[in-house]
């Protein structure tokens, strides 16, 4: 594995600025190593033997970012590079953050506090690579491996538990043995973390290319120190396919499926999860075990309880799911059902439907629960059969109801 790492232009700018004003300053961690291994970084972190106070004065446009710990962020050409000076932790007192950070001229002191390895190389482009604790060797040996004493590590920052299973999702590596023992021995610290950060560190796990890790939480006796309900889910029926596409609801939802809608919300609530993907969850753990239907007039029902794209993914999920009620060969017609009913237009939504709430005011019924029964019989009406979706039509068998629920 050789050390061929192209810094971008502006990254390069600032080291070489920094340097040309005398002090130290290295691309370092995530971008390190993901150069390494053929990956293209999303982030250019820099870290430096100038203080925060000098990455300021040096630069015309910076942000405080997290000046209290050493990191400004410098832009350039419209994006921010996270300039950090080489730091030594205090004590960790809430076993997640130092109580206090000292700054230091030395860039062994900076990259020996780090989590792992294969996060604590740094490079500059005309001194190569540096890399004091064998994160090279574990890249090519594939495996998550704790900088010193892992009991440490994972004492300092519980977090790094998850951050260890989540590497090893992503990057398809073993744990080495002691950080395995240690993240194990010491999982009941994360009941100090924040439910935020947990479900962060989770999501990334269940939308890597490695899925199935998730059980490792469970392996590891983990699960009960994630949330009050975590450890109730059954792991041992879960399956992730990894070809399901990578996105946090479809990934969640694989990952719940076999518990109830309600089971999955309460879940996903103590672990702090965004509204938009909580209910997209309990969606399709409610539906992946109904059969969508093979006939024009149940799928219309289906889709009507739905947005299309809510649909859609349904579809995806019963491809890529265990034990659901169609063959794949049904999936293909419900498929091929779903496209020649949209080509065609059927309405399969009240927004579509060619006689609305406003239209049966015009003819004198009043706002309330009736016309929300009318609408309902209309809208059943027009699933059946769609040909009915015409004005004139709907307004003759609007008459009837409004005579029938008034």
């Amino acid at each position: 594995m050789t050390a061929d790492i192209r810094i971008p232009p502006q990254a390069l700018y600032i080291i070489e600025t920094l340097n040309q004003k005398g002090f130290e300053a290295y691309v370092v961690g995530g971008c390190v190593r993901d150069s390494l291994l053929g990956k293209t970084p999303q982030d250019w972190d820099i870290t430096t033997s100038a203080s925060p106070q000098e990455v300021k004065a040096i630069f015309g446009r910076t942000i405080d970012t997290g000046i209290a710990h050493g990191t400004v962020t410098v832009m350039r050409g419209g994006e921010g590079y996270e300039v950090t000076t080489y730091r030594i932790d205090g004590e960790y007192e809430d076993g997640r953050h130092p109580k206090s950070v000292v700054f230091t001229t030395k860039l062994a002191e900076d990259l020996r506090r780090r989590d792992f390895t294969i996060n604590a190389m740094a490079y500059h482009h005309g001194e190569g690579l540096v890399d004091l604790f064998h994160g090279i060797s574990d890249l090519e040996e594939r495996r998550i491996c704790c900088v010193g004493n892992a009991m440490d590590r994972f004492r300092e920052d519980a977090l790094r538990i998850l951050r260890a299973i989540r590497f090893s999702a992503q990057l398809g590596f073993d744990i080495e043995s002691e950080t395995a023992v240690a993240l194990k021995a010491l999982a009941p610290n994360l009941a100090r973390v924040s439910k935020e950060r947990i479900q962060m560190e989770l999501t990334k796990i269940l939308e890597s290319p490695n899925p199935g890790h998730i059980k490792m939480v469970f392996s590891q006796g983990i699960a009960p120190f994630l949330s009050e309900s975590f450890s109730g889910i059954h792991a041992e029926t879960m399956f992730i396919d990894r070809e399901l596409p990578g996105l946090r609801h479809l990934r969640w939802a694989a990952f719940l499926l076999h518990g109830t809608p309600e089971d999955a919300e309460k879940i996903l609530r103590e672990l702090k999860m965004d509204n938009d993907t909580v209910n997209a969850v309990k969606l399709l753990v409610r539906w992946w075990k109904i059969p969508a239907g093979t006939d024009e007039q149940t799928l219309r029902k289906t889709m009507s309880q739905m947005t299309k794209e809510e649909f859609d993914h349904l579809l995806i999920m019963k491809r890529f799911t265990r034990e659901i009620p169609e063959s794949h060969e049904e999936l293909d017609r419900i498929g091929e059902l779903t496209c020649l009913i949209r080509d065609r237009g059927d309405c399969v939504s009240l927004k579509t439907m060619a006689l609305t709430g406003r239209d049966l005011i015009e003819m004198g019924m009043k706002p309330g629960r009736a016309m929300g029964q009318v609408l309902g019989e209309l809208f059943d009406l027009v699933l059946q059969y769609p040909e009915m979706n015409k004005r004139e039509k709907l307004e003759k068998e609007a008459e009837k109801l409004i005579k029938k629920f008034t």
